[in-house]
């Protein structure tokens, strides 16, 4: 078993990781060891634009490493959620072209929070890891849209997420859809 973690060069990594989420626990190790194999994997490198694209299906305490440790945020265009209850994440590299999908092996049920913690910290990546091709292509990068003040709120509201109703432009909180089923 490799004790990735404790190695000198990541010592302070996964301190930064702790710091950033609040605490360590088994969850946060999940996204630690996911982020340093999609390194390995795809000659990865933080993230300062959206060079590298994270897609998770889930949102639990793993996501906050990989924020901290490839650079993938939700603001920057570059982290997204897939929701389906999974400890599976996508990771893609827009210099490379390159994709890996890395899926947490199954595990025995019923461990305590301190098992788990260091069940994850004692396990290699490959001992924690399926890789697989990615199922779902590489996003586009994030766009940028026209605003509009919404005619019922005032609020400022981008483009895309305005309805035209009654010559009026509202935003989703204002606009009621149309259904002849429920007037």
């Amino acid at each position: 078993m490799e004790q990735e973690i404790w190695k000198d060069e990541n010592r302070e990594l996964w301190k930064k990781c702790a710091a950033f989420h609040g605490h360590e626990c088994g969850g946060l190790t999940i996204g630690y060891k996911a982020a340093l194999y999609a390194i390995r994997l795809l000659d990865l490198a933080f993230s300062e634009d959206e060079q590298v694209v994270c897609i998770a299906e889930n949102d639990a305490c793993g996501i906050d490493a990989i924020q901290v440790i490839l650079g993938c945020s939700a603001g920057k265009g570059n982290l997204f959620f897939h929701l389906r209850g999974k400890q599976a994440f996508s990771f893609y590299s827009r210099r490379t072209g390159k994709s890996v999908r890395l899926v947490l092996k199954p595990v025995r049920q019923a461990m305590s929070r301190e098992e788990s913690f260091a069940y994850y910290q004692g396990r290699s990546p490959e001992e924690l890891f399926e890789v697989k091709e990615t199922k779902i292509p590489l996003p586009e990068k994030a766009p940028m849209f026209e605003s509009y003040v919404c005619d019922c709120c005032g609020e400022l509201t981008g483009a895309k997420w305005i309805r035209l109703a009654g010559g009026k432009k509202l935003c989703l909180d204002c606009y009621h859809e149309y259904d002849r089923f429920h007037i």
